[in-house]
């Protein structure tokens, strides 16, 4: 086990690093300073406080990313990346600095009530930023597209009845708009202008999380991923993006609450009650799944693009997907039978098939790993 002399918890900032040392036992920690937030400072702070293997160091999970773990790491320190939102407060305290909060770290690092989250290596954290910024285009497209549609509302221009917004129907009635005034047919013109440049970028990046899917090292699971109904390139992407090394949860009921999807409890006593579900875990995962169940109100079948993707896959996976079938479309029909809404069938549908995920997941990294040890 590790003799750790120093207790170090960094508040860090885009420009500077509040530090604090707690030491072994009892004693009340100690405000050190704060340095600029450069790897040199942070090697020279380092160096100050002694032997590598007698420190533990923490920070916060926040917009300046992992940097100063990986630093640190070379440095063979062992660091923690704190999950924020699991930090226990203290109802009472309604004053914040960095000081205070970098004491504070050092002292739950010290009384071990800190939780870590999972760092991805750098090729994992580059798929992760793919993801998310086809995300944020996907956002930026639906602004775009309702500021147009607001735009035209305003002016009494509605598509003719039938015309689904955006089809190609509607892309050619709005060629053939005019305006009387300039000022109008400027800012119509610059509205769908704005709308195609954004469809063009996210073009770009669907091309690239294609070249991710089938030549990165997460390939092997984004590919068997597929072989779920409903779980198209994008998504699975997503899912290996946002979930990691999937044998990191030792069960699936941990992947289920990694991603928020699991009921809120109360219990005392002999009363117990159940809500809706927690949403405090990953968001990304939790919209994907809960869009991909809406596919399992259909009776289970083998046709059309799920069947290509199924085409050479691995034979466990596809196994663990017709079953995932079966079972969750009778679940989604067995809830909704009890007078339930649609989404909640389709919540407790994306919960369940999580759990297919994780095992389709586990099963694909246990043989990457058996394979290379016979390599």
């Amino acid at each position: 086990m590790k003799d750790v002399q120093k207790y170090v918890g960094l508040d860090v900032s885009k420009n500077a690093i509040a530090v604090s040392i707690a030491d072994p036992g009892r004693s009340e920690p100690r405000f050190h300073g704060t340095i600029q937030n450069k790897p040199e400072e942070i090697r020279k702070l380092m160096k100050k406080l002694g032997n590598p293997e007698n420190l533990l160091v923490c920070y916060e999970a926040g917009s300046t990313g992992y940097g100063i773990y990986r630093l640190l790491l070379s440095m063979d320190i062992e660091c923690m990346v704190v999950a924020p939102s699991l930090i226990p407060k203290r109802s009472g305290d309604r004053v914040k600095t960095d000081k205070r909060d970098s004491i504070r770290l050092a002292q739950l690092l010290r009384a071990g009530e800190l939780t870590s989250v999972w760092v991805p290596d750098e090729e994992h954290e580059a798929l992760r930023d793919l993801v998310r910024a086809r995300n944020d285009t996907r956002e930026d497209l639906q602004c775009s597209r309702q500021r147009l549609v607001h735009f035209l509302l305003r002016h009494e221009m509605r598509p003719p009845k039938g015309v689904r917004n955006w089809s190609v129907k509607h892309r050619e009635w709005l060629k053939r708009l005019t305006f009387k005034r300039a000022a109008q047919s400027i800012v119509f013109q610059e509205y769908l202008h704005t709308i195609n440049e954004v469809e063009d970028r996210m073009k770009r990046i669907e091309v690239q999380i294609h070249e991710e899917a089938l030549q990165s090292e997460h390939a092997p699971v984004i590919q068997a991923l597929q072989t779920l109904r409903g779980v198209a390139e994008v998504t699975a992407v997503t899912l290996v993006a946002e979930i990691g090394q999937f044998s990191r949860f030792s069960n699936p009921r941990q992947l289920m609450s990694y991603a928020g999807l699991v009921p809120k409890e109360y219990s005392s006593g002999s009363s117990r009650w159940q809500g809706s579900i927690t949403k405090t875990g990953n968001s990304q995962i939790r919209r994907s799944i809960v869009e991909v169940c809406w596919s399992y109100r259909h009776r289970p079948s083998l046709k059309g693009e799920l069947l290509k993707r199924q085409e050479g896959q691995n034979k466990e996976a596809k196994r663990i997907a017709w079953n995932a079938q079966h079972r969750l479309h009778m679940k989604y029909h067995r809830i909704s039978a009890k007078g339930k809404g649609g989404k909640i069938a389709v919540v407790a549908v994306a919960r369940e098939l999580l759990g297919f995920i994780w095992a389709i997941g586990c099963a694909i990294e246990d043989k990457q790993i058996s394979e290379l040890k016979v390599s």
